[in-house]
């Protein structure tokens, strides 16, 4: 499993993610991920895709459907997490 991902914000900025879990789910990788594990209560699900040069490139889901189930997913594998969405 891979322990840091470099996340990229839409303003340029360059973020690093731990990752807390992996999933493979209708032939995506999702990861979750916190900026810091010890200290944040915070978590994000990236997906992660090939962009037009085959490099990976990690995104926020934004349909809800797939969101929803990629963190019900999630929440049954972490019994101490509950993720809101």
């Amino acid at each position: 499993m891979e322990d840091k991902v470099k996340f990229i914000t839409d303003d340029g900025e360059e973020v690093m993610f731990e990752v807390i879990e992996q999933a493979r789910i209708g032939g995506f990788d999702y990861l979750l991920v916190t900026e810091d594990y010890e200290n944040s209560d915070e978590a994000y699900i990236l997906k992660k895709l090939t962009d037009d040069n085959d490099e990976i490139v990690y995104v926020m889901p934004d349909d809800d459907i797939e969101l929803d189930a990629v963190s019900n997913y999630f929440s049954s594998l972490l019994d101490d997490v509950d993720i809101e969405v």
